[in-house]
């Protein structure tokens, strides 16, 4: 079966073609593709600006944050059927090699590959994909498609908080440093978890989504005085959780700063490929417990019924600000690229019988 797919080749060189669609493996299923958002990632990968797309290997077909249907499934597929629903996983771990047998991240992976950004695992957005099962979780039937693109950016700010042995909840203040889709993830997290959410970010129409998502208070990093407002809604001891998912270099200057003693810190904003300058001496001062995940482990499933827990209170698809069809490709990166104050979500919707 022929089918309309996109492949980056190079910086600024993305192409819709027609390709074949290989047949499928025993353990593979065939999906028709519903809705795919344009995270960050790929507008840097589009631009140059990331080496996490692979297309020093050979082009490949972008889109980890997808929705679609099933239409077929292969021979030895048990739990998922043609019609259903489905999401799936980014960071796809073989679970066969030494560090998937540990117990390691997804990220551990010696085999590791990453829906959307390698020719190996092509991405969503194209008119179908091939995707294993063990990689595909099943969506409510009364969910969008582009909910379903939701789930992927979602589960880093839930699993941000509660992965690797994190927590929170009604006796914690948070800090959230960026209030992007992955940031207002965050802030949504652990309002639900009840803690008090104190969200950060320069942009102020980003401010006001974060009030409306759960945020008791948004602060402009840009004014003032960080740490002095942070102390004022502490009484002077400062957040018992920080979430750093901006990945702007200031705001991770300032959590050594404002963090207060025992501040449990989430490093989920993209940093890598620039050193940083911090004043580490003050995780020993306040004795900081600092992780970092690339990825998730283990936590597509809780993330939707998570979200399935909220989303008559938090209206998911609000945060799409842009639809574009599947052949105005082109203009939906052009508007995620230089609309950045505005674009918050840029999705793509393709038709689904």
């Amino acid at each position: 079966m022929k089918c309309k797919t996109a492949f980056l080749h190079k910086p600024h060189d993305l192409r819709i073609e027609e390709v074949e669609l290989p047949e499928l493996k025993p353990n593979q299923v065939l999906i028709k593709v519903g809705a795919c958002g344009i995270c960050g990632s790929d507008v840097e990968c589009f631009e140059g600006l990331s080496a996490e797309g692979r297309y020093d290997i050979d082009c490949y077909t972008p889109g980890h944050e997808w929705g679609g249907k099933i239409m077929e499934i292969g021979s030895e597929v048990k739990t998922l059927s043609p019609g259903m629903k489905v999401t799936g996983d980014c960071v796809m771990a073989c679970g066969v090699c030494a560090n998937c047998k540990d117990g390691l991240m997804p990220s551990a992976c010696l085999n590791m590959r990453e829906i959307g950004f390698r020719p190996d695992s092509p991405g969503g957005m194209g008119e179908y994909m091939i995707v294993e099962e063990q990689y595909v979780h099943q969506i409510p039937d009364d969910w969008s498609y582009a909910m379903g693109a939701w789930v992927e950016t979602f589960s880093i700010g839930y699993f941000g908080i509660w992965g690797n042995g994190g927590y929170i909840d009604a006796s914690d203040t948070a800090v959230i440093f960026g209030c992007g889709p992955v940031g207002i993830s965050a802030v949504m997290t652990a309002k639900t978890s009840g803690a008090k959410v104190i969200a950060v970010d320069p942009i102020s129409s980003r401010r006001d989504l974060a009030l409306k998502y759960g945020a008791d208070y948004v602060l402009d990093p840009s004014v003032g005085d960080l740490k002095a407002e942070i102390d004022a809604l502490t009484n002077g001891r400062g957040p018992s959780v920080i979430v750093e998912a901006s990945g702007n270099d200031k705001a991770i200057q300032s959590i050594f700063e404002v963090a207060g003693h025992s501040c449990r810190v989430h490093l989920i904003g993209h940093s890598i490929g620039r050193k940083v300058p911090v004043e580490l001496g003050w995780t020993i001062w306040k004795t900081l417990n600092i992780n970092g995940s690339g990825g998730t482990k283990d936590f597509g499933q809780r993330t939707i019924r998570f979200m399935s827990a909220i989303k008559d209170k938090y209206d998911f698809d609000a945060l799409n600000t842009h639809y574009f069809t599947f052949d105005q490709l082109h203009e939906a990166m052009e508007t995620a690229i230089h609309e950045k104050q505005n674009a918050f979500k840029v999705m793509l919707q393709f038709e689904v019988d």
